[in-house]
């Protein structure tokens, strides 16, 4: 999947450039690493797919982008380059001046984004007004197009309301057109459409799909709904343990994956099976970051795995994508 002329050029420096990045978070048995020297880069009008299970490390990498991190947790080493700026090296004072304006993030729980005490068009105003100098009008004008953009009905009259007088789904749509307000370079979406029906569901992904073709904005979409990834994503980069694993086009990962993990998530989707079938389910659980497995994190629950898996696997490139895995899928999917 490409989107429009901006997709084509290759040879334009990345808006987004991690490189090395780690994480660690201090607990009662001393310190885990979260996210371990993880690195990617996204362009301009790229739509990047982050995927793994719950504890892979995909939120966390999507917080240290928005220098959201606080304590027990801390950036251990690593850079963030956005636009050639380290946001890692940033005050939480200078940060702030990025985060709404040009680096946005919509979370999984809408609540976490509104206050349940504000109405929304004060939510809204307020937003436009942090990075716009605008007259009130005007800001109202652009928070009542953003909530028509989402798909609330008479977004007018809705303004007025207080998030309580939502359904959840409705007080997500509102979250997201906050993320839209400003048109952002960067939005990194954690999950925001699990609690919207199909039909809204299918409304914001062509919405943030128009943003990628008509303003160049680069996404980074955090799920575990590969469906949704393989009709939005330019790319794939699959987590497990803290690490990226397996990274490529969205095509060729999801058609030929290379990391046994990868794989795995693949004959979890429910579709692959044939009716009557006992569905798909990679053994074990993933591991705490207290206590990662020595070598390849995935080790203990992987069918494959031996004494070579011990150490950590180097990244094997093929093509434009990559994984690191000792024993990769040869051909097609297998178990």
């Amino acid at each position: 999947m490409t989107h429009g002329p901006i997709a084509a050029r290759s040879s334009e420096a990345p808006l987004l450039d991690v490189r090395g990045l780690t994480v660690a978070f201090r607990g009662e048995g001393g310190e885990g690493i979260a996210i371990n020297d993880v690195s990617f880069s996204l362009r301009r009008g790229r739509i990047l797919g982050l995927v793994g299970e719950s504890g892979s490390g995909k939120s966390v990498t999507g917080l240290s982008i928005m220098g959201l991190i606080e304590n027990p947790g801390r950036i251990a080493a690593g850079q963030i380059l956005f636009d050639g700026t380290d946001l890692a090296r940033l005050s939480d004072e200078e940060m702030r001046e990025w985060r709404g304006k040009r680096i946005a993030m919509i979370f999984q729980d809408p609540m976490m984004t509104l206050n349940p005490v504000l109405r929304i068009s004060t939510q809204l105003i307020e937003t436009v007004l942090a990075h716009d100098k605008v007259s009130q009008e005007e800001a109202r004008a652009r928070a009542r197009d953003a909530l028509g953009q989402v798909g609330i009905p008479r977004p007018d009259e809705r303004l007025d309301s207080y998030p309580h007088e939502f359904s959840g789904g409705m007080r997500q749509r509102v979250s997201i057109a906050i993320a839209l307000l400003h048109r952002p370079d960067l939005i990194i979406a954690d999950e925001p459409t699990t609690a919207l029906d199909v039909t809204i569901q299918a409304q914001i992904l062509s919405e943030v799909q128009r943003l990628t073709e008509r303003h160049g904005t680069a996404l980074i979409w955090v799920t575990h709904d590969l469906s949704i990834v393989c009709g939005l994503a330019d790319e794939i980069a699959v987590m497990y343990g803290g690490r990226i694993v397996e990274h490529g086009p969205v095509g060729e990962v999801i058609r030929n994956p290379r990391h046994r993990y990868t794989n795995g998530l693949l004959h979890s989707v429910p579709s692959r099976n044939g009716r009557g079938q006992r569905l798909f389910q990679i053994p074990g659980t993933a591991p705490s970051i207290f206590a990662m497995p020595q070598g390849c994190a995935f080790r203990p629950r992987c069918e494959a795995a031996d004494d070579a898996c011990r150490a950590l696997p180097s990244r094997r490139a093929d093509g434009d994508r990559w994984h690191s895995c000792a024993h990769p899928v040869q051909e097609g999917c297998v178990r």
